[in-house]
């Protein structure tokens, strides 16, 4: 038997039933009985029990089921000829038809019938492509057979062909004198010798061939182009790839945030640092075959993308490991069903390169978990103010519940607890119920299962998050302050052609390379300086004054040069009111004319000059020569000293021709110098608009004097910051010896490998003397009489020095437009500066008296001293060393001793001698007027409106204090 008869065989043909339904015998081919009879089996009814009706013909094929539909009158088998089928082959993997030639019956009208034809779609057994039956109709008898349809039958399997009948209906299609008949109209009918039905049915078949064969290429290949798609494609894998971190500052304390900042607020850590159970809790969520599966749920991503094609809600169906692969390839963002294969692939190959909990640690890194938080560290702090390796299995349900969909959208609201507690506890409820499921709660050697939802979850933040955590404060100038350094010390570049994976941009170091920064900044003096001068502090100096009125704060540790303190504005994206600015057009500003504190560093060059405290010097208003301005006290032609005025009541007095005359006799150059050595880098010239500056790090300070800075330099008209003058400050409360101040303690990186924070830069001191020793002794035991004169001497007799200046607004205003306090102690240099907003406006106090350095200034100096230095030891200054000529100065002889102590005095002079006593009430009344100052040696003041404070700067203002 061939094998079209065996039901086994992918090309087994139908076995037909007899008269009874039983099955009839097979056939040796697909045209003949057994035995060379033509007739088919099962086809003809039992001898005298053929009535007219339907009879049920079951066919057995090699597979499917399949129904013949039709009707046709079956004569008796006395009266009727054997009517004969065949079969045509119908094989698993190619086309075939199958026809089903029927001879007429004895009796019948002669002729030959016209025979239709029936084609049959026989589905394949499994992997063969569909084959062909067709099935020819002939007249039977007088009767003409009608059209029988035979549906799909699966070939290997069993097929039933559907009832049919047979009526003789004379005249009908096929019959005498019917269409198609002997005697009817229509053609003949297409017999086994019809020339072109045979070619037709070649025809056909070469068709059907071509087609499978199409399709068996596409097939392939689609399975080529995949499969090359798979090993051909470059996989960067986890080790490869560094998600963007966030940078985080931290206070001294090294513990204390104080700002972060990255396009991705995100921290990485390890496995080992990350709980079991917070492990367990995310893949009850996302992924609970995640430990028994190859990386892709196959299953998961047909149902997604059945109801996709069906119309249904879109699905993604993807696993934990293409979850990561999304969120760490940039070019698996897309959402197509072509990202589905590549990241089927991606993930396939992620799951042969790195174990189970390896690939949990990367996607616990990169996965968003709501409120700017990346990845499970950032995302623990956001939400419980504490590390991944301190959470409890109840908050790692709740971490875990957020990543479906951490953030509200147009059609749900999200998982957040603050946005959506019904939701959030339905999901942790969801989450725990699958980690009891799995084994990973409430058995032995695990956790027992949480009771109750948490209720210690943190609420969101306004801008406490990702990348403007800090910038929106005053820390926000501490964080550009921190970039620069880092450029310094060679962390990062300012030049893509010398970026190296060591070394970043500068201008995204701190945005994506998530280092960990140690800054200088003391919290609680900052805090101290934040609540003494930001306007919006309720309680400040500055709460409740006039809005134009803007304070600056700077406080160093003389020993090391650090800021401990640093208030230049209320974020680090406005104007730095303490530092410096560069506009659009890469104009640099930010200084303010320090008026009579700039003294302080004309005092120590006229001592290394080996000019005496005691030595005295002309102190009436005169017109320098060779020049056309006047250089005058603030409003007094001829103070009390007159023309024999000591430098200690000079300074103390603030007296300006005094230092005129000083700086003219040492040269402008050696105060320059002075202030570069104590730590003054950058000075602006005020005869050009805008004010032009110049570092006086780079440059000589004799090619600056006396042009462009003139001998005013003497008494502060030249703007400088308030940081640089908080750095000269601190070298003289360190006895000479300068640090550079800096902001940056360390900078670590972690490495990705251990997780461990690897050191990358630390502060490096570099403490050098630059001011004799002697030289500061002196300057010392003047300032240090200078709080209690202008009443703000420090809490429990604290020793400290100090100096206030204050500028005019403008040549042609008595108002002024800047004002300082700068003092310090052996521990704390602080310089404080009052100015204007934005347009340069007069310095007015609500209660309408000027601001000048001995008010507003000073009070905001001597709180924040009291508050930053409490607990602190009380210490004191060296004493003073006599340094100098006494006799070295232009002034007039000493006046004679004032009487002994018990002589009568004359009536009218003053019991207190000016002369000695800087600090003797003033009796002249005089206020007096303006000076105009000079651009340089020559040249009149040209004052003007100014500019603003906080960098842009007066045009030529006269000096005030």
């Amino acid at each position: 038997m061939n094998s079209y008869g065996d039901p086994s065989s992918a090309r087994g043909r139908a076995q037909y039933p007899g008269p009874d339904g039983d099955p009839g015998p097979g056939a040796d081919d697909a045209y003949r009985r057994s035995g060379d009879d033509a007739r088919g089996g099962g086809w003809s009814a039992p001898e005298g029990a053929a009535p007219p009706g339907r009879a049920p013909v079951t066919p057995r094929a090699a597979g499917g089921r399949a129904s013949v539909g039709g009707s046709a009158a079956v004569p008796p088998r006395g009266g009727a000829a054997a009517g004969s089928a065949s079969v045509g082959p119908a094989a698993a993997g190619r086309a075939g038809r199958a026809s089903v030639p029927v001879s007429p019956a004895p009796g019948a009208a002669a002729g030959r019938a016209g025979a239709g034809r029936a084609s049959v779609p026989v589905s394949p057994a499994p992997g063969g492509p569909a084959g062909r039956a067709s099935v020819g109709s002939a007249s039977v008898g007088a009767a003409s057979a009608g059209r029988a349809s035979v549906g799909s039958a699966s070939v290997g399997g069993r097929a039933a062909v559907a009832r049919a009948s047979v009526s003789p209906v004379s005249g009908g299609p096929g019959g005498p004198g019917g269409p198609g008949g002997p005697n009817g109209p229509g053609r003949g009918g297409r017999g086994a010798g019809d020339p072109s039905g045979m070619a037709r049915a070649k025809k056909r078949k070469r068709t059907n061939l071509l087609i499978a064969g199409f399709a068996v290429f596409i097939m392939l290949a689609g399975i080529g182009v995949v499969g090359f798609t798979y090993y051909s494609t470059n996989v960067v894998l986890p080790d490869e790839i560094t998600p963007p971190q966030a940078t985080t500052l931290y206070a001294a304390d090294n513990k204390t945030i104080i700002a972060k900042v990255g396009d991705q607020n995100r921290t990485l850590v390890t496995i080992e640092q990350i709980p079991e159970y917070v492990q367990h809790a995310v893949a009850a969520a996302e992924d609970r075959n995640f430990y028994r599966h190859s990386g892709v749920d196959y299953k998961g991503i047909a149902r997604a993308a059945w109801n996709n094609v069906s119309g249904g809600d879109k699905q993604g169906a993807s696993t934990i490991t293409q979850q990561y692969a999304r969120n760490a390839i940039d070019n698996l963002k897309d959402d197509t069903y072509g990202r589905k294969v590549k990241e089927a692939i991606f993930a396939s190959k992620l799951n042969d390169e790195y174990t189970k909990p390896q690939i949990m640690q990367h996607y616990l890194n990169v996965i968003y978990f709501g409120r700017g938080a990346y990845g499970i560290e950032a995302a623990a702090q956001t939400y419980f103010g504490k590390s991944v390796s301190a959470l409890k299995p109840d908050e790692g349900a709740v971490l875990a519940a957020l990543i479906k969909q951490p953030e509200p959208s147009a059609t749900h609201q999200g998982y957040d607890p603050a946005i959506n507690l019904p939701a959030a506890q339905d999901r942790w409820n969801y989450v725990i119920e699958g980690m009891v499921k799995e084994g990973w709660l409430g058995v032995a050697g695990m956790p027992e299962r949480p009771t109750a939802y948490p209720k210690n979850i943190k609420s969101p933040k306004k801008g406490g998050i990702g990348i403007d955590y800090g910038v929106d404060t005053p820390y926000g100038n501490v964080i550009n302050y921190v970039r620069e350094e880092m450029r310094d010390k060679g962390i990062c570049v300012d030049k893509d052609t010398l970026v190296t994976a060591e070394k970043p941009l500068c201008s995204q170091a701190l945005m994506a390379g998530g280092y960990r920064i140690r800054t200088t900044i003391d919290t609680k003096m900052q805090a101290a300086a934040v609540a003494t001068a930001q306007r919006k502090t309720k309680g400040s100096e500055l709460a409740d004054q006039p809005k134009n009125l803007m304070a600056a704060v700077v406080a160093i540790d003389p020993q090391n040069g650090r800021v401990v303190a640093y208030y230049g504005g209320d974020n680090g994206t406005g104007t730095d009111y303490a530092g410096k600015n560069t506009d659009i057009a890469g104009n640099i500003s930010g200084g303010h004319s320090p008026g009579s504190s700039f003294k302080i560093y004309t005092l120590a060059a006229a001592l290394k000059a080996n000019k005496a405290i005691e030595s005295r010097w002309k102190g009436k208003a005169f017109t320098p020569e060779g020049t056309k301005f006047k250089v005058s006290n603030a409003g007094d032609d001829d103070p009390d000293c007159h023309n024999s005025c000591t430098l200690r009541v000079s300074t103390l007095k603030s007296l300006n021709v005094p230092f005129y005359h000083v700086t003219e006799d040492i040269g402008a150059d050696k105060v320059i110098d002075m202030a570069k050595q104590a730590g003054v880098t950058t000075m602006w010239r005020t005869d050009v608009d805008p004010a032009k500056p110049y570092d006086l790090t780079k440059s000589d300070p004799k090619d600056l004097a006396p042009s462009p800075f003139f001998n005013v330099v003497g008494y502060g008209q030249y703007p400088i910051t308030v940081l640089d003058h908080a750095n000269g400050v601190a070298t003289f409360a360190n006895g000479g010896v300068y640090n550079k101040a800096h902001f940056l303690y360390s900078v670590e990186k972690q490495n990705p490998s251990t997780g461990k924070w690897d050191k990358v830069a630390t502060e490096k001191l570099d403490s050098k003397r630059r001011v004799e020793q002697d030289v500061v002794a002196d300057v010392t035991s003047v300032l240090k009489d200078y709080p209690a004169a202008v009443h703000h001497k420090l809490d429990d007799g604290r020793k400290a020095a100090s100096k206030t200046g204050t500028w005019e607004l403008r040549g042609d205003s008595s108002d002024n437009g800047d004002a300082w306090m700068i003092g310090y102690t052996p521990q704390l240099a602080t310089a404080v500066w009052v100015g204007n907003v934005k347009d340069r406006k007069p310095l007015i106090l609500k209660d309408n008296r000027k601001v000048s350095g001995g008010n507003l200034p000073g009070d905001i100096w001597e709180r924040f001293m009291n508050e930053a230095l409490k607990g602190k030891d009380k210490l004191d200054f060296p004493p003073a060393a006599n340094k100098g000529d006494p006799n070295s100065g232009d002034g007039e002889a000493a006046p004679p001793p004032p009487p002994p102590a018990g002589q009568p005095t004359i009536p009218g002079l003053p019991t207190c001698d000016p002369l000695t006593n800087p600090f003797c009430p003033r009796n002249d009344g005089g206020n007096g007027g303006n000076n105009q100052n000079p651009g340089g040696p020559g040249n009149g003041g040209n004052g003007g409106n100014g500019g603003a404070g906080g960098g842009l700067l007066p045009g030529l203002p006269p000096n005030r204090d």
